[in-house]
């Protein structure tokens, strides 16, 4: 049986993703109390229909802070009993998150007379940390469209086999701000930067010439390298604890050259010994999502 937990800051794009795990085929139940959760989830595990061999359960702050603190708790608990239980948990930024209220001209979920909306979405930030902390996938979607977010989760979820670590490479630009979801940040502004060649300047670091400018410094094929080896070594430990995804994300000034060309390189090298490896660019168009191919994936 596997069991999704999903949850997120409200405006983050939680419906969203619950659609797509519905379209996936999962049983998908939303806005449950967390008393409720762990019944339900009884009830699933006992139950002799097949509908419930792919559950997911939409959790948002409409519950006290104590009844949130009990889930990290109830997923161990599940876990331990052999349930593949995975939590996946959406946030955005602030500026992000007022400019889609103000757009749907939604209320908040935490929003009351005395109130704003501020310090509505601050108080949701806190009640919801303790989910945060248990979530084994983190996803920022502060600069995903809706099509890109039912992507990244199609993806995600669809590739997560028991016992094998997801890894995503992201290359971002640091003058858009660091990802929310990444595991670990390298910078690569200290690179020889493509921008200043008037040639390359509307390329990315996904064009031949882009390419071709790059792997003619030694310091950034130095850089690849040292990343590979950090994340060599943390791996087993991801493992160890049972996490089923690793986000490793690159940053260069705007993320269209180094950081890019860098996270290709590090997906095509890792998609040779691990099963589940993506590269993500949130600074090209859509957010793309792309898949090594040509790999002899073994692990």
């Amino acid at each position: 049986m596997r069991i999704i937990i999903l949850s997120g800051l409200s405006g983050s794009g939680k419906s969203v993703a619950l659609h797509m795990l519905e379209d996936l085929g999962f049983y998908c139940i939303d806005n449950i109390p967390a008393a409720l959760l762990k019944p339900f989830i009884s009830y699933t595990v006992r139950s002799p229909e097949p509908t419930y061999e792919r559950t997911a359960i939409g959790l948002d702050a409409r519950n006290t802070a104590a009844e949130i603190a009990t889930v990290p708790q109830l997923i161990d608990e599940l876990r331990r009993s052999g349930i593949q239980c995975e939590v996946i948990f959406l946030l955005a930024s602030e500026e992000e998150l007022l400019r889609r209220f103000a757009e749907t001209r939604r209320k908040h979920p935490m929003s009351r007379d005395n109130v704003d909306l501020r310090e509505a979405m601050a108080m949701e930030r806190r009640l919801l940390e303790p989910i945060v902390y248990a979530a084994d996938l983190v996803v920022d979607t502060s600069k995903l469209g809706v099509h890109t977010l039912r992507d990244l989760i199609h993806q995600r979820v669809e590739q997560r086999t028991v016992g094998r670590l997801s890894i995503t490479f992201e290359s971002f630009g640091f003058k858009h701000g660091i990802p929310g979801d990444a595991d670990f940040v390298f910078d690569a502004r200290s690179l020889p930067n493509p921008y200043w060649e008037p040639s390359l300047r509307k390329l990315t670091g996904r064009d031949p010439e882009v390419i071709r400018f790059l792997e003619g410094h030694t310091n950034v094929a130095t850089l690849i390298a040292d990343i590979a080896q950090f994340i060599r070594a943390r791996v087993p430990e991801y493992q160890a604890s049972n996490r089923g995804y690793l986000t490793v994300a690159v940053g260069c000034t705007g993320g269209q050259h180094r950081s890019v060309y860098i996270v290709e390189r590090l997906a095509q090298e890792f998609a040779g010994e691990f099963t589940n490896v993506t590269a993500r660019h949130s600074g090209l168009p859509g957010a793309a999502l792309f898949h090594p191919s040509g790999s002899d994936r073994r692990n």
